[in-house]
């Protein structure tokens, strides 16, 4: 709820909402006994004789007497503003702002626009099929003017529980790949060679930068798809995102199309709110302006979370480099961000004139992947924002009057708790988003996925303080707290997990709908060494309340007496989750069991501690999480026996972990799954084999590469092997070809 502080008083707000109500219910409002298009004729007509005495003078310098009055569209007789005098400081402000609302920065000193930055200029053309303009004026709506525009019923808010995914359709570009959705299908007769709704400059601007920097992706059927899921401003999860510290190859097409929806989206909104200063300039007092609502209660419009940095620096970086010419004749405090955000190599880069990376891969023990991805500035607490005007791109800026806010999760966090225990500070720049991207979804819940949650649950809310934007220019739907139904979110990954689809699915309410990329995958077991056996257990769970349970039961009853009961030592045990970790950490306590730890918060002096009693045999077991691996990638050595209690998420890291058995000719690994770790299991074994392993009759299966170039033999137990395995004899299991067996490409008992 608004605070009573500030220049305007509370009850206003609600005033003028009763007001616009009353407005659309049908009530009358008076007006001159002529109509307003033979006023806004005379008007047209008088101000031209009014230009030639005053020997053109700029329309900015008009009185704000000629702009119709706030309390013009009131019904209670309110001939001031309540709370004020009109001769104050406030009520000044308060006019200034609703000369130019958008374009008035308050507590920014450098951000003030100039008289050639505030002056009306409006790109009216979008492009249609083939690159070919097609103009608004002449009939055209673009898909940014339908979604905001739409009036949303009170049946289309309840529908939003019980929508479903129920449709599915080829993904275009995009091998094994399905897009499904919800609503109408809006790819059935997609036309992917029209860019509708993007604005002429920047598609030109698009194709002549594609052109000079010899882009490969551009106008490919994927990108094409992409961008037209984007401009239908229904929410969108795309997790087959190619990330860029994989093989150093991005897929760049993704991340340009959404940054040129992005600045389409803010360039649109600036050129209405424009537009409407215009004709509200020409309108008399009487006349209406409820058809004016154009803005939030705040400027930004797209917030983007990114993990790290180093990651904000590539996307900021290609934002400037996507945005036409004309919009950014200054980039201002680039230096700063350069010495902020990039790296050394990148600022070298950057002076050589060559295209910015994050780092390159050295001679390192440590995989390519990892290195590129933390080679630059590793920085996980960071947050900035990006306003346009007409001629320049400002940097830091304050974030209540940038347009685009780029920020990490955590560093979000921090402001809404700061705003919590301090009353002096806000949130209120996440009140009016209307599209949110989430890029590198699975770095993230690497990091702590419950911090984006929180993030979305305080997305759109009503301010906790007075606005400066004009509550007469606000949409109708802020002002009855729908802006969420309003609000797109675009999530990208490599892939998808449990956590993403929840704030996916229970997140977003997006009256558009939804669509999603589903994928099969073929799986990472050909990158397992040879002769190495993977034994999978299958335990059963009766609910995903009870999942951790029933992991955990599994392992004190099944696995851990083998363990216990061996004379063998080097056993890793691989666990997912930090929760996970420490409950096996305390279960091997109480049975004082001879164990180390590698976890995500372990100290330094402790890895190199529990490295050497591991590899000298001083410890028996090592705990082993995959977030670490995730963030150190150590090369542990002498692992004999490697027990994956719960699968990882991040598929490439599967073959990393099975690939540390070595120098042992008795290795063994053992996986425990469930049929809710289907996600992780197809992402490891395939999606053929993994909805064959959660729903058949037996539970235990097995993975052995035989031959150096067959990647897809199968391993097959003895008809008289116990159905309780003992992974101490996986000397017994047999081996073949994977010609002398039928599909699929695995064996059950």
């Amino acid at each position: 709820m608004f605070k009573t502080e500030g220049s305007m008083p509370l009850i206003h707000y609600w005033q003028c909402r009763k007001s616009s109500k009353q407005d659309r219910n049908g009530m009358k409002k008076p007006h001159p006994a002529t109509s307003p298009a033979s006023n806004l004729k005379r008007k047209r007509k008088a101000g031209k004789g009014e230009k030639n005495k005053e020997g053109g003078k700029r329309d900015g310098e008009r009185k704000t007497a000629d702009v119709p009055r706030p309390h013009s569209v009131l019904e209670d007789g309110h001939d001031e503003w309540e709370g004020f005098d009109s001769d104050s400081p406030q009520s000044k402000r308060m006019e200034s702002m609703w000369s130019d609302p958008v374009d008035h920065d308050s507590e920014l000193e450098d951000g003030s626009e100039t008289e050639e930055d505030v002056g009306f200029c409006s790109d009216d053309e979008d492009i249609g099929v083939n690159g070919q303009p097609t103009s608004e004026d002449a009939g055209h709506l673009s898909s940014f003017d339908l979604h905001l525009q739409h009036n949303l019923s009170k049946e289309e808010i309840d529908s939003q529980k019980n929508r479903k995914f129920s449709w599915e359709t080829q993904a275009i570009g995009i091998s094994n790949c399905k897009w499904t959705g919800t609503g109408k299908n809006i790819l059935e007769d997609l036309n992917i060679d029209s860019c509708d709704g993007l604005k002429a400059k920047l598609y030109e601007h698009w194709m002549d930068f594609y052109k000079t920097s010899g882009g490969k992706d551009i106008n490919s059927p994927k990108q094409k798809t992409f961008f037209s899921l984007c401009s239908s401003y229904r929410d969108v999860l795309y997790s087959n995102k190619k990330p860029f510290y994989l093989e150093s190859l991005e897929d760049r097409s993704i991340m340009d199309a959404y940054i040129m929806h992005s600045l389409n989206h803010i360039f649109r909104t600036r050129d209405r709110v424009k537009k409407n200063n215009a004709k509200l300039s020409k309108l008399e007092e009487n006349d209406d302006t409820d058809k004016f609502r154009d803005q939030g209660f705040t400027r930004p419009k797209v917030l983007i979370l990114l993990p790290l940095a180093s990651i904000l620096y590539r996307v900021v970086k290609r934002i400037i480099h996507l945005t036409p010419s004309a919009y950014k004749v200054n980039v201002e405090h680039m230096d700063r961000f350069s010495a902020k955000f990039g790296s050394e190599e990148s600022q070298s880069d950057a002076e050589n004139g060559q295209e910015p990376e994050n780092a390159r891969p050295h001679k390192s023990s440590k995989a390519a992947d990892f290195q590129i991805l933390f080679g630059g500035n590793n920085e996980d607490d960071f947050m900035i924002g990006i306003k346009f005007t007409r001629k320049t791109i400002k940097l830091f800026s304050d974030f209540h009057t940038s347009d685009i806010i780029i920020a990490s999760a955590l560093c979000l966090v921090n402001k809404i708790e700061e705003a919590g225990s301090n009353k002096e500070k806000d949130f209120d720049f996440l009140s009016s988003i209307e599209v949110l991207i989430i890029d590198h979804t699975d770095v993230i819940a690497m990091q702590n996925w419950s911090h984006v949650h929180t993030v979305i649950e305080h997305l759109n809310r009503l301010p906790s303080k007075q606005p400066g934007t004009n509550v007469m220019r606000i949409r109708p739907w802020y002002l009855d707290d729908q802006a969420r139904f309003y609000r797109q979110t675009i999530l990208l990954g490599f892939y998808s997990n449990p956590d993403i689809n929840a704030s996916f699915n229970h997140q977003c309410f997006n009256y558009e709908g939804k669509v999603k990329l589903i994928c099969e995958y073929q799986g990472v077991l050909r990158k397992v060494r040879r002769h190495i056996p993977q034994i999978y257990e299958r335990f059963n769970v009766d609910s995903i309340a009870g999942a951790d349970d029933a992991r955990f039961d599994y392992f004190v009853k099944k696995v851990f007496p083998r363990i216990k009961d061996s004379d063998q030592g080097a056993i890793m045990l691989f666990i997912n989750s930090y929760f996970e970790f420490i409950r096996i950490r305390n279960f091997l306590k109480s049975q004082n069991a001879s164990f180390c730890l590698l976890g995500e918060y372990t100290s330094p002096s402790d890895i190199s501690r529990a490295r050497l009693w591991f590899y000298e045999g001083k410890r028996k077991i090592m705990l082993y999480t995959e977030r670490f691996h995730f963030y150190y990638r150590y090369e542990i050595r002498g692992v004999k026996n490697l027990i994956i209690y719960s699968l990882p998420e991040r598929k490439e890291f599967y073959p990393e972990i099975v690939n540390k058995l070595r120098g042992s000719n008795k290795k063994a690994c053992t996986v425990l799954f469930s049929c809710l770790d289907k996600l992780r299991l197809e992402r490891i074994v395939g999606t053929g084999p993994a909805k064959w392993m959660v729903a058949a009759e037996k539970s235990f299966f097995g993975f052995c590469r035989y031959k150096q170039d067959d990647c897809n033999c199968k391993m097959v137990f003895p008809k008289n092997a116990s159905r309780e395995i003992d992974t101490a004899r996986a000397e017994e299991i047999i081996v073949v070809s994977s010609s002398s067996l039928p599909s699929p490409n695995f064996w059950f008992m």
